[in-house]
Order: structure tokens, then C-alpha cells, then sequence
């Protein structure tokens, strides 16, 4: 495995490692990483460092959901014309062209279910193109970005003994 993906899998890892950390793990100079992260970034592969947050526990839990939409396309109009004007939105945290029963895949989140209705009905389902919209609300996450939530929870299901 080459030092550029090396180097890619662990910041995917924990973008949190010291540049020293990392240079250690990959058995190389600590300016290779230091150039090797800024050649990266400069290049638009790493795009941004995130946290991951288990919204349960904190004070604000936003309502986020995942939005099918189909699409009809014209000689004019392709699936990028359609993305660039979805992507603006700050309610849409990804977007996705996918395959299958429907076209693209959204990621939408706000305050309230209304503030998510709203936005689909008034934002997204407008656009020219976009035949329908799905709606599924998030009602739980156990995983995100490859992190576990732990349960906290007490299991209430009946033990079946034999």
C-alpha cells in the first residue's frame, strides 16, 4: 500500500492524529506528512475534518431525514444541472446520484419535522425536473461515519426460556 492512501485511511480514521502520530504509524519523516496532507487538501481530495456526534446526547437533537427523489430528464437538463441547484441548500447534508428506484438520495436536516417538510415541499419538490419525493424521517442512528453508538438503553423485551 502506497503512503498517500496509508495516509488517507488514518486520517479517515481519526482526523485528530498529530501530524508526529501520524508519521510514526507510516514509518516516515514528519515533513512528508506535514506536505503530504497540505498536497491533499490543495488538491480537493480531503475536503474537510468532521465530528461525528451522537445527538442523544446533548441538548439539541435536529430531525433528519432521507429524501428519494426521481427525476425526468431533457436534452437540456442532466443529473449535474439538477445537483447544482440541490447542493446550495444548507438543509442537504449529502446528495447523491444513485441507482435503482430512485434517482438521487438526500440527506436533510433542521430543527423540527415541519422545518423538513417544508423545505421538500417548498425547496425540493419546485425543481423543475423532480417527478417525486419520498420522505423517510431518522428515528434512531447506531452507527455513523463507521462510529458506534453505544446503548444506553435497557433492553425491555421479555426473556423466552426454554
Amino acid at each position: 500500500m502506497d503512503t498517500r492512501a496509508e495516509l488517507l485511511a488514518l486520517l479517515r480514521e481519526n482526523a485528530r492524529y498529530t501530524t508526529a502520530d501520524l508519521a510514526r504509524m507510516l514509518g516516515v519523516d514528519e515533513g512528508e506528512v506535514v506536505e503530504g496532507i497540505e498536497d491533499l487538501e490543495a488538491e480537493g481530495v480531503v475536503r474537510g475534518y468532521q465530528a461525528v456526534v451522537d445527538w442523544r446526547r446533548t441538548d439539541r437533537e435536529p430531525v433528519r431525514a432521507l429524501v428519494e427523489c426521481n427525476v425526468t430528464l431533457d436534452r437540456e437538463t442532466g443529473y449535474d444541472d439538477i445537483a447544482d441547484r440541490l447542493v446550495g441548500f444548507p438543509e442537504i447534508q449529502s446528495l447523491r446520484l444513485v441507482s435503482g428506484e430512485y434517482d438521487f438520495s438526500l440527506t436533510v436536516e433542521a430543527d423540527s419535522m415541519g422545518e423538513v417538510s417544508r423545505f421538500v415541499s417548498e425547496k425540493v419538490a419546485p425543481v423543475p425536473e423532480i417527478t417525486q419525493t419520498v420522505t423517510h424521517y431518522l428515528m434512531e442512528s447506531y452507527k455513523e461515519r463507521g462510529f458506534e453508538f453505544s446503548s444506553d438503553r435497557d433492553d425491555d423485551r421479555l426473556s423466552v426460556s426454554p
